[in-house]
Order: C-alpha cells, then sequence, then structure tokens
C-alpha cells in the first residue's frame, strides 16, 4: 500500500517548516458539499444527532463569533441555531448524551476556564463547572461518560499547558489528571480502544514551533507514553476517528496552510497518507457522522483567514 509510514523513531521537537515531502494522492474520496453559510476559521465542531454543529470561531477582521450553525448530511443544508452565551474562538467541542459542551478558548476578555452544555433539541444553553485551568487552543475527547481536556495555552505568544482535566457531566466536577508529557497548543486528539491519543500541535501559540509528538494517555493507570510522530508536523490541525485510526487534518506554518490527511493506527503503531483535502486550510473543525468524516471551516493562508469550505471524506 502506497503512503505507508513506519516510524521507529520518537521525535518530540519542532521540526522546520515546509520540510515534508509534498502530498500525494492517497486512499479514500472527498466531495465538496453545502458551504458554512458565515465564513469562519478557529472553530469548534462537534455531531449530534446525524447533524454537525459549528461554534463560534473568527470571523473576517477577525471578529469573535458567537455564531452557531448546524449542518444536515442528508438534504445538504444549514440552519442557523442559537447563538453561544459567549463570543468564543480556539475553544473544543464534543459531542456526549444528547448534549454539546464547549470547554475553553478565548473570548473578547481573554482566556477563560468557561464551559457550555448544548441541547441540540431544545436549542438551549446553561453554563456548567469551569475548568481548573483556563486555556485556549486546547483539544478535548470523550471516554466513559467523561470529558478530557488536553494542552492549549494561556494566551497569544503565552505559556504553553500541559494539564490533563477530566469533566463528569453527571456531577459537574472536573478531577485533575497526570499531565501531558509535551505541553502544547493547536493540537488534535482521538479516542481508540479507552485511550487518548493527543497529536501535532505547536509551542506558544505559535506555527514556527510545529510539532510531530504523539502521545498517549491510559485512563486506567492515568499515565502517558510516546508513540510513532506525526509524519508531517503540524498545527491547527483537526483530528477524527474512522474505522480505528486517527486522521489529522490540514494545518499551518510559515510556508502555507496544508492539505494532508494523515492517519494514525494505534493496532500496529504506524501512520497511512489518505486523499489530501480538496481545499488547505487551518483551525478548521471536523466531525463524523455514519463512515463520512466533515470537515469544515478553516483559514486558507497562516494567520488570521477564515473559509466557508464544507468538505466530506468517506474510505
Amino acid at each position: 500500500m502506497s503512503g505507508l509510514f513506519l516510524q521507529s523513531c520518537m521525535g518530540q521537537t519542532p521540526e522546520p517548516a515546509g520540510s515534508a515531502p509534498p502530498p500525494v494522492q492517497g486512499i479514500g474520496k472527498w466531495q465538496s458539499r453545502a458551504p458554512l453559510p458565515a465564513a469562519r476559521s478557529e472553530v469548534a465542531v462537534a455531531a449530534s444527532g446525524g447533524k454537525v454543529y459549528v461554534f463560534g470561531g473568527m470571523g473576517p477582521s477577525a471578529g469573535i463569533l458567537r455564531r452557531v450553525e448546524a449542518y444536515d448530511p442528508v438534504t445538504d443544508t444549514w440552519e442557523q441555531r442559537a447563538d453561544l452565551p459567549v463570543p468564543l474562538h480556539h475553544t473544543s467541542a464534543v459531542s456526549l448524551g444528547g448534549k454539546i459542551y464547549i470547554v475553553g478558548g478565548f473570548s473578547t476578555a481573554g482566556v477563560v476556564s468557561g464551559v457550555f452544555e448544548y441541547a441540540p433539541d431544545a436549542n438551549l444553553w446553561k453554563e456548567r463547572a469551569s475548568m481548573p485551568t483556563p486555556r485556549s487552543a486546547l483539544a478535548a475527547a470523550v471516554i466513559d461518560g467523561k470529558i478530557y481536556a488536553v494542552g492549549g495555552v494561556t494566551g497569544f505568544g503565552g505559556n504553553n499547558i500541559a494539564a490533563l482535566e477530566v469533566y463528569s457531566p453527571a456531577a459537574d466536577s472536573w478531577e485533575v489528571k497526570s499531565p501531558m508529557p509535551t505541553a502544547r497548543d493547536h493540537l488534535a486528539v482521538g479516542v481508540v480502544n479507552g485511550k487518548v491519543y493527543a497529536i501535532g500541535g505547536r509551542l506558544r501559540h505559535t506555527f514556527s514551533s510545529n510539532l510531530n509528538v504523539n502521545e498517549v494517555y491510559n485512563p486506567v493507570t492515568d499515565a502517558w507514553s510516546t508513540r510513532s510522530p506525526l509524519p508531517t508536523a503540524r498545527s491547527g490541525i483537526a483530528g477524527v476517528v474512522l474505522q480505528g485510526r486517527v486522521h489529522v487534518f490540514g494545518g499551518e506554518s510559515p510556508a502555507g496552510t496544508f492539505v494532508d490527511n494523515e492517519a494514525y493506527d494505534p493496532a500496529n503503531d504506524s501512520w497511512t497518507r489518505f486523499a489530501p483535502m480538496p481545499t488547505a486550510r487551518h483551525g478548521l473543525g471536523a466531525a463524523l457522522i455514519g463512515d463520512t468524516i466533515y470537515v469544515i471551516g478553516g483559514g486558507l493562508s497562516p494567520g488570521s483567514t477564515d473559509s466557508t469550505a464544507n468538505e466530506a471524506f468517506s474510505l
């Protein structure tokens, strides 16, 4: 199979921007779908009830948005939903128990620790217990009814955060767990077989310091270990699990934005290069419905740019 990466090294340092070989055509196919109504990047995206929800982000002229829109893949149409309680970008979103949870990010007041619960059926918001550590450009994942908030940064050019904090919606409370070995922001995460894989990212909010790090957390032992690194060091990425692999989409560096779609298989600790995105971008969001990943929004060039891209990937 072409495009298979068997990595034996355990790199954990920044790689030079633009050093990766150009993407080649790989496995899978892409389809363009109805564009996002409001152009934006640095969005949070989650799927619930057969629809994909896009939260907040940065719009034209770097405005911070409260906007929420829902995409229906069956009808290929969008619908505007109730706004976020506060404007947010560089936040994270996860779906759990028929609700969607928005965690951390930047607002008009700076980095926040807030958590908001959205009920898609009622189209209503509810504030929940805040994270112990305020942060933005973090990643979040779900295991066994709890939300794992990973990494982040204290602000533009600020200090990186290694924190792993776990939220229980049932108890509306947080618990502090073992921090990541490599503190970073703008990373992607995915859950396979009850473990969290934290992949890529950058140092101090600077995309000239992209990382290829791949570290896995085991909730049973509350311990981290290192796995085969991301072939293309990048940040401002999105991660989604499909058929037991963690797909990592897009990203940015000083040389430009990425079309890369590389997927990690924990079963053999290896990477495969899949069909690249039609539209290179960073600050994008992605979610899975059925056997299709919807990759939405994002900036077309490095920095504060945006798009209405909505592209669907399937095998």
